[in-house]
C-alpha cells in the first residue's frame, strides 16, 4: 500500500504526456461539435435554426444525464479482465465515439430532398446520443484519474495544465486542418463565391474533417492506454483515504450532496464551461453573420484563440503557485470581461481588431478552465473512491446549462431560415458580448463565496 501511495504523488514527464493524450480524441470531437455543429446543420444542411439547436440540445441532455451515471458506475464497478476500472470505461467510451461521430457530420444516408427536417432529426438523434455517452465515459474516467495518479495540489494543477495543453493542441489541430481544407477548396473552385459562403458544397469538407480528426484521436487514445498505469486495485483505492488520513471520513456519492463546497465548485465549473463552450459555439456565426468575414475565418480566429490559450497554459503553473488558484482564476475572468466589453463597444470590428479580441478570449478561457478543474481536484482530495461521481455531477450542470442556453438563443434568433436577415448582425454580436460578460460576472460572484468560505470538506 505504501508503494501505491508514493507512486501516486508524482509522475514522470513521459507518464504525464501519456495521461494527457487520453482526452485528445474527446477534445478533437468537442472542437468540431461546439464550433461547427450549428453552422453545419443550419448553413450547410439547411436546417432551420431551431432544429439545429435541437440537435445540440439532444446531445447536451444525453451527455448531462450520462455523466453522473457513468461517474457512479465508474466508482463502483471493477475493471474487466484485470484492466483498471477507469481505463475500462475510457476504452468503452472511445469505441462509442469512433463508431458514432462520423454519422453526425455526414448527411442522412436514407434521406432525399423531400425528407422533412423532423425525420432527419430522428435519424441523427441515436448517433448523437451514442456519441455523447461515449464522450461522457471518456471524460469522467480520464478526469477521475487525476487525484489517483498524483496527490499534491501543485501536481494536480500541473497534470491539469498538461491535459489542457493537449486540449489546446487538439483545437489547433482541428482549426488548422479545417483551414487547409477551406484553402484547398478555394484553390480548386471555379466559383469565387464558394470561398466566402457556407452551403451544401461544403458537405464533403466537413465529412473529411471529421474522419481526419477521428483517425488522429484514435492514435492518441492508444498512446494513453499503453503509457498510463492504474497502479492501485479497487480495494486499495477504497481503503486509501482511511490509511492516508484516519480522521477523515470516506465520502460516498450521497455524502457529497450535503457538502456546501460541492455546490460552490459545481456552480463555478458550470459558469466556466458556459463561457468556454458558448463562446466556442457562437464564434463561427458571429464571424460570418455579424462581422461578415469570409468562411475561412471560422478556422483562423478559433486557431488564434487556442494558440493564445496554449501559450497561457505554459505559464499557468508558476503563476498559480505564486498567487494561488483563486486569484489566477480571477485574472482569467478579467481577460474574458475585457473581450466582452471589446465586442460590445466595437460595433464595426474589422478583421485586424478581431485578432486581438480572440487573444483575450483564448487566454481567459484557458485560465479559468484549468483553474476550475484544479478546484474540483482540490475538492475531491483523497476521496478518490467517489471522484468520478463528483466530476460527473460537475459535468451535468454545464451540459444542461449549455443545452438550454443554445436552444433559447436559437429560438430568439430573428430569422429561422438559412439566409441571415439584417437583425442577425446585431443579434450574434450581442450574444457573444452578453453571454461571456454576464456569465463571467456570475462566476466572479461564485468565486467571491469561495474566498469567504474556502473549499474544504465540512462533514464531521
Amino acid at each position: 500500500m505504501e508503494q501505491s501511495v508514493s507512486t501516486g504523488r508524482s509522475l514522470t514527464p513521459f507518464r504525464r504526456i501519456c495521461y494527457a493524450a487520453g482526452h485528445f480524441l474527446n477534445d478533437l470531437c468537442a472542437s468540431l461539435w461546439f464550433t461547427y455543429l450549428l453552422v453545419y446543420y443550419h448553413s450547410v444542411l439547411g436546417f432551420q435554426s431551431t432544429y439545429a439547436g435541437v440537435v445540440l440540445l439532444i446531445g447536451q441532455i444525453a451527455d448531462g444525464v450520462c455523466t453522473p451515471l457513468v461517474g457512479y458506475e465508474s466508482d463502483r464497478t471493477p475493471g474487466f479482465f484485470g484492466y483498471g476500472k477507469r481505463k475500462t470505461w475510457h476504452l468503452l467510451g472511445t469505441v462509442c465515439v469512433l463508431v458514432s461521430f462520423p454519422f453526425i457530420f455526414n448527411p442522412c444516408l436514407a434521406c432525399n430532398a423531400n425528407t422533412p427536417q423532423w425525420a432527419q432529426l430522428t435519424y441523427f438523434s441515436p448517433f448523437v446520443i451514442i456519441f455523447q455517452f461515449g464522450w461522457a465515459a471518456t471524460q469522467i474516467s480520464h478526469l477521475s484519474l487525476i487525484p489517483e495518479l498524483v496527490s499534491s495540489e501543485s501536481a494536480k494543477v500541473e497534470l491539469t495544465a498538461y491535459r489542457y495543453a493537449f486540449t489546446v493542441v487538439a483545437n489547433i489541430t482541428v482549426y488548422a486542418v479545417a483551414w487547409l481544407l477551406f484553402h484547398f477548396q478555394a484553390q480548386h473552385s471555379v466559383n469565387p463565391s464558394i470561398a466566402d459562403n457556407l452551403g451544401p458544397v461544403d458537405i464533403p469538407l466537413f465529412r473529411n474533417l471529421a474522419l481526419i480528426v477521428l483517425g488522429i484521436g484514435a492514435l492518441f487514445s492508444l498512446i494513453f492506454h499503453v503509457g498510463t498505469k492504474e497502479e492501485a486495485s479497487d480495494s486499495d483505492r477504497e481503503r486509501q483515504p482511511l490509511i492516508c488520513s484516519p480522521s477523515q471520513p470516506v465520502l460516498q456519492w450521497k455524502h457529497w450532496l450535503k457538502e456546501p463546497s460541492f455546490y460552490q465548485v459545481a456552480f463555478l465549473y458550470m459558469c466556466t464551461r458556459l463561457i468556454v463552450n458558448m463562446s466556442q459555439t457562437y464564434i463561427s456565426v458571429y464571424l460570418t453573420n455579424s462581422l461578415l468575414l469570409p468562411k475561412n475565418f471560422i478556422a483562423i480566429i478559433p486557431l488564434v484563440m487556442y494558440v493564445s490559450g496554449f501559450v497561457c497554459s505554459l505559464v499557468m503553473k508558476p503563476i498559480s503557485k505564486l498567487i494561488g488558484i483563486t486569484l489566477t482564476y480571477f485574472l482569467g475572468l478579467l481577460l474574458v470581461l475585457g473581450f466582452a466589453c471589446w465586442v460590445f463597444a466595437d460595433k464595426n470590428m474589422g478583421a485586424e481588431r478581431v485578432y486581438g479580441a480572440a487573444v483575450l478570449l483564448g487566454a481567459g478561457s484557458a485560465t479559468i478552465l484549468v483553474m476550475s478543474l484544479s478546484m474540483t481536484a482540490k475538492l475531491i482530495g483523497q476521496q478518490t473512491q467517489s471522484g468520478a461521481f463528483v466530476y460527473g455531477s460537475m459535468s451535468l450542470t454545464d451540459k444542461l446549462a449549455n443545452g438550454v442556453g443554445v436552444i433559447l438563443i436559437q429560438s430568439l434568433r430573428p430569422c429561422s431560415t438559412e439566409a441571415c436577415c439584417p437583425e442577425c448582425v446585431w443579434f450574434y454580436r450581442d450574444v457573444m458580448a452578453t453571454v461571456t460578460g454576464g456569465v463571467a460576472v456570475a462566476a466572479a460572484v461564485s468565486l467571491f463565496t469561495i474566498v469567504i468560505w474556502p473549499i474544504r470538506i465540512r462533514r464531521n
